[in-house]
């Protein structure tokens, strides 16, 4: 089975970084055997008489070195750039990325951006060719077929700025929200909703959440009436009788630390964190709710989600997807990227997602391409069966 084989990121290709460690395995069996002659014929150093211990442990000692070449990371070899995988550094190495202030933890404070260490993480499985091949009108038809498709129907559903279950409306709405009773919060449990959106394109989303009366947290990086990543009562504003809004001037990261530092609790710390460290700052297990319009990020961040399981404290999710260009670390060939856009769908599939609603948007922009029948972007809505 063909997979949409080798599409590049920031981070550079598999082919690349194997150039320039061939004449290193080729070296590899000489110097082997060498190491081995000296030990067997080679000079010996025995320590000096009458020597202490502390001077035999100075004396020179020779040790068997095994050479094999470094094996790859297996999502690399399948062209998907990784969040989730980790490798082992030399002394050296170690010593030039740790930080003054953590080195006597004796790790790096980050992984290198293709390269990243992640509890509980899975391989982001790639999709074969939709025609066993590249082509790029396959793989576009493939896409535009499964976003277009929604996987559930739902009777009731909650519309944009409404807080009150209806059925679903004749006219297409940007979003729904499903609103089957075994769906939604239960009523003495307070629910809990994110919004990643930038200049107020959020404003119906948290008019219904708060209309059902969620603790509501809004990130906006652009924002200049709210604090750096800091929670404060005066950060937090009535929207409704029911519910409140916190502001974050803040965003969503996709590389997450290798270690974390513990932060008290309502400290978000940097601009920008994973939505597991998200989460973990405000003492949430789970987002009933949350809306994203990630402007082209939301690729890479799809991908930290999946390969982090944080989707499993995902109930409902609104996202934007934008497809006029490959979007943020993302790069290949079209037919790759298509492909790798696919991959990611599936991805949110398999860890429970249903599509119930799609909304196209303006244009008809596909990757720098004017396609007639696909859009440059759609508004999706899904639910998490698995709750």
């Amino acid at each position: 089975m063909r997979t949409c084989a080798r599409w590049r990121s920031r981070g550079g290709s598999l082919l690349l970084r194997l150039r320039w460690r061939m004449p290193l395995l080729l070296l590899a069996p000489p110097v082997l055997l060498a190491l081995q002659l000296l030990l067997v014929v080679g000079p010996r150093f025995p320590s000096a008489a009458g020597a202490g211990p502390e001077e035999q442990e100075d004396a020179v000692a020779f040790s068997v070195i095994s050479i094999e070449p470094e094996r790859s990371n297996p999502s690399l070899r399948r062209g998907i750039p990784s969040s989730s995988s980790s490798r082992r550094l030399g002394p050296e190495e170690e010593e030039e990325e740790v930080e003054d202030g953590e080195r006597g933890e004796g790790a790096r404070a980050y992984e290198d951006e293709n390269e990243i260490h992640q509890v509980g993480s899975r391989a982001l499985e790639v999709q074969p060719w939709a025609d066993n091949k590249p082509s790029f009108t396959a793989e576009l038809s493939r896409l535009i077929t499964y976003i277009t498709r929604p996987q559930l129907n739902c009777s009731r559903v909650l519309s944009p700025g409404q807080a009150q279950a209806s059925q679903p409306p004749a006219a297409s709405p940007h979003w729904l929200l499903c609103a089957e009773d075994w769906l939604l919060p239960v009523a003495h449990r307070p629910c809990v909703a994110y919004s990643f959106s930038m200049d107020g394109r959020d404003a119906d989303f948290v008019k219904t959440v708060t209309g059902l009366g969620c603790e509501v947290h809004r990130f906006d990086p652009s924002n200049s009436n709210t604090a750096n990543g800091h929670l404060s009562n005066s950060l937090a504003s009535n929207h409704s009788d029911r519910g409140v809004v916190s502001q974050h001037k803040m965003w969503l990261e996709w590389r997450a630390p290798r270690r974390r530092k513990r932060k008290a609790r309502g400290n978000l710390g940097s601009v920008s964190q994973t939505l597991a460290d998200i989460m973990a700052a405000l003492g949430h297990h789970t987002v009933h709710f949350m809306f994203a319009d990630l402007l082209s990020a939301e690729w890479r961040v799809f991908q930290n989600w999946i390969e982090s399981g944080s989707l499993q404290s995902v109930h409902h999710l609104v996202a934007t997807v934008h497809l006029q260009w490959a979007g943020f670390e993302v790069g290949g060939t079209d037919e790759e990227v298509l492909c790798y856009w696919f991959s990611i769908l599936q991805g949110l599939r398999a860890s429970g997602l249903k599509l119930v609603h799609s909304s196209a948007g303006d244009g008809h922009s596909v990757l720098k391409r004017t396609v007639g029948d696909a859009h440059s972007s759609y508004t999706l809505s899904w639910v998490n069966t698995r709750h």
